[in-house]
């Protein structure tokens, strides 16, 4: 077992706790941690109260720094009667500039937040544990350049969704950023 540096949470490698994980997070991290062999040991996962899944409410109760919470929205947008579907992801004391980055790298005319019914089915993941971990094919995945930033009391440690509500997944921001198919953005949230 791992103890992160953040919070009074007790953190343990992602891959050894699937019921931690919505499964197809577990095989994106599993699959993942074979290709770079360290996401094993630098993806971690702790069990929450899934009534405290939401970032304010999560933070406060278990003493984590706001600041080392990346949260992941779902927008989608059409063109020319395709639609382009990505999710975005942005530290939570930020927000996706939605109406104008995330519209121009979709190449949309206007992009909008999924609705939850949507977002949850698609994405076979919980409303408040989303995560670009294990995503659908198709999506694509939009990370603004500061989730690798060092905050203070966090370092370089980023707090995801594990796709479930029970849960949250710990890692390096910079290791996030290079997760499969991510694509870093300058200016991707407003602060």
């Amino acid at each position: 077992m791992t103890t992160s540096p953040l919070g009074s949470l007790t953190w343990e490698r992602a891959v050894d706790r699937p019921d931690l994980l919505a499964e197809r997070t577990h095989a994106m991290i599993s699959g993942w941690a074979v290709v770079e062999p360290e996401v094993a040991d630098a993806v971690l996962v702790a069990a929450i109260d899934p009534d405290l899944a939401d970032t304010a409410a999560m933070t406060e109760a278990y003493d984590l720094p706001l600041a080392a919470s990346v949260n992941c929205v779902l927008v989608a947008g059409r063109r020319e009667g395709v639609e382009r579907v990505a999710a975005c992801l942005v530290r939570a004391t930020t927000r996706a500039d939605v109406n104008n980055a995330v519209k121009r790298l979709l190449d949309v005319r206007k992009a909008s937040f999924l609705p939850m019914e949507r977002a949850t089915e698609e994405s076979a993941m919980e409303y408040g544990g989303i995560t670009p971990l294990g995503l659908p094919d198709g999506y694509r995945v939009l990370a603004d350049a500061r989730v690798a930033a060092d905050v203070p009391d966090a370092g370089g440690t980023v707090i995801i969704g594990s796709g479930v509500r029970r849960s949250k997944i710990s890692l390096p921001g910079a290791l996030l950023l290079r997760a499969p198919g991510v694509e870093v953005v300058d200016g991707l949230a407003l602060a």
